[in-house]
């Protein structure tokens, strides 16, 4: 960095983000720390513009105006039910980048290294420059001016940071475009693996390391194409050997490894403010994705390994019927009720049912029922998914509790509603070892005097699980599209 006024913006633009990831912990906090973003990452574009490295500022416009017409197009467009294939693919050009800007890096330390040596100069140059070394570095710009007053040592570190950010961003690319699929419909939800599983991958980690080795020693830029489509293979295989059910726990995890590509592209461009956000992208992911790991019951090493998320034995029988309740039965069921827990899924944001939902909680408040939420940690298929469409409905705050503050309060409550959710409610966690989601923690709805599910049809949830909630004597199934059943519900309520 050469110039003050660049460090001094960048400073500011990191503690905006600073400020913006902190006020994302609360709903009340939330929109003013998009603001604090929104700040941040404009000086960030505007400091950059005009700092170190200035040109091209006619492609730079261009550019940016291209991404902000791709950007208002999916704000507008795209609906709160795709929101987690909508993280997932914006992570996978984070990804993307980090290739094409370490491709960058290497096509540029051979252009420095071929002038100088046409010049008869060494490159790296020594730690003793010459005067004729010195002004010629001076004759390039932008990032190639960078790399010609690197020493061998700083080359090596160059090397070094490209060779990451390559290896990171190319897994990051295909697990974050498998993860879209997988979560737009696409691509299989169940865990698929090709034959030798972990040992595949363990075996193109272990081949990019020594074609890293081979690249840092000089063999030339085939290995880092190599390493590339290796790093390539071990994004697909992992992420597609993951299951639907744990899909949340990829998204936080992909979200982390987009970041250290950030601040891997941050290293090899000397952008300080790059490794900042980077480094606070990529920490803050792997903290959600250790707190999703805990709620889900997973081991963290095996998120990263991939490869979880399959039966481990023939899944206990279920016994019973469905017995099915038409709406009359639901309202008859609410009056009588005196405390009422609403535990909303994805299928209420299929339906965008949270408003007919928020409408129906006001009623049942104005008749002097106590309603509350619970929302599980990994409901819908994005953390803080529930919330963010309880806090579109306006539905108070206070009444919105976390799976840890309300589990206990199951068995006295008089009727809980269950929208669109299957494993996340589903007895089969606790009841059955060979079931994919044994140990998960789970809402435990089936202690509540009597559940009413609302269920467009008969069919598994996202994951494929078969629920013995809906066979329990106490359970009656509310079929349809959810905010169509919720409304036809509302005009019954006393």
């Amino acid at each position: 960095m050469d110039y003050g006024f660049t460090i001094a913006a960048y400073v500011v633009a990191a503690v905006l983000f600073i400020l913006s990831l902190g006020g994302l912990s609360g709903q009340e906090s939330a929109k003013r720390a998009i603001w604090y973003g929104i700040a941040g990452m404009a000086i960030a574009v505007l400091a950059t513009l005009i700092g170190p490295g200035l040109g091209l500022w006619w492609l730079s416009l261009v550019l940016i105006a291209a991404g902000a017409v791709v950007g208002y197009q999916l704000a507008t467009r795209v609906g709160m039910t795709q929101m987690p294939e909508l993280v997932a693919i914006m992570h996978s050009l984070v990804g993307l980048a980090a290739v094409f800007v370490g491709f960058n890096a290497d096509i540029e330390l051979g252009r420095v290294a071929a002038a100088f040596t046409e010049a008869g100069l060494a490159f790296p140059r020594p730690e003793d420059v010459s005067p004729a070394a010195a002004e010629f570095a001076k004759a390039f710009t932008g990032f190639a001016a960078i790399v010609a007053k690197k020493t061998a040592v700083e080359v090596s570190i160059l090397k070094v940071e490209l060779v990451l950010g390559i290896w990171i961003g190319a897994v990051t690319f295909t697990g974050s475009v498998v993860a879209y699929g997988k979560l737009a419909g696409k691509v299989d939800s169940a865990a698929r693996k090709l034959p030798g599983g972990h040992m595949l991958n363990a075996g193109a980690a272990a081949l990019s390391l020594l074609f890293a080795v081979m690249y840092l020693g000089g063999a030339g830029t085939w290995t880092l194409v190599l390493l590339t489509l290796l790093a390539l293979f071990i994004g697909y295989h992992l992420i597609m050997g993951i299951g639907g059910a744990d899909m949340p726990v990829v998204v936080s995890m992909l979200n982390s490894y987009s970041g250290w590509a950030a601040a891997a592209i941050g290293f090899s461009l000397g952008n300080d403010l790059l490794i900042v956000v980077g480094a606070l992208v990529g920490s803050s992911g792997a903290i959600l994705s250790y707190i999703m790991c805990k709620a889900m019951n997973r081991q963290f090493v095996s998120v990263i390994l991939g490869g979880f998320g399959g039966a481990q034995g023939p899944a206990a029988e279920i016994e019973g019927e469905q017995v099915a309740i038409d709406s009359d039965g639901v309202a008859a069921a609410l009056n009588e009720a005196d405390s009422v827990i609403i535990v909303p899924g994805y299928g209420m944001a299929v339906a965008q049912a949270q408003n007919a939902v928020s409408d129906m909680t006001r009623r049942l408040r104005n008749a002097g029922k106590e309603v509350r939420f619970a929302i599980h940690p990994v409901a819908g298929r994005l953390p803080g998914h529930m919330n963010v469409l309880l806090a579109e409905a306006k539905v108070p705050y206070d009444i919105v509790l976390e799976m840890d503050e309300i589990n206990d309060d199951f068995p006295d409550t008089d009727v809980v509603i269950v929208i669109g959710s299957n494993d996340i409610v589903n007895p089969a966690a606790q009841e059955d070892p060979n079931s994919p989601i044994a140990g998960m923690p789970v809402l435990e709805v089936w202690k509540a005097k009597q559940v009413i599910v609302c269920k467009r049809g008969q069919g598994t949830g996202y994951s494929g699980i078969e629920n013995p909630l809906f066979f329990r004597e106490n359970t009656r199934m509310f079929y349809g599209d959810a905010r169509q059943s919720i409304d036809s519900v509302l005009s019954k309520i006393d």
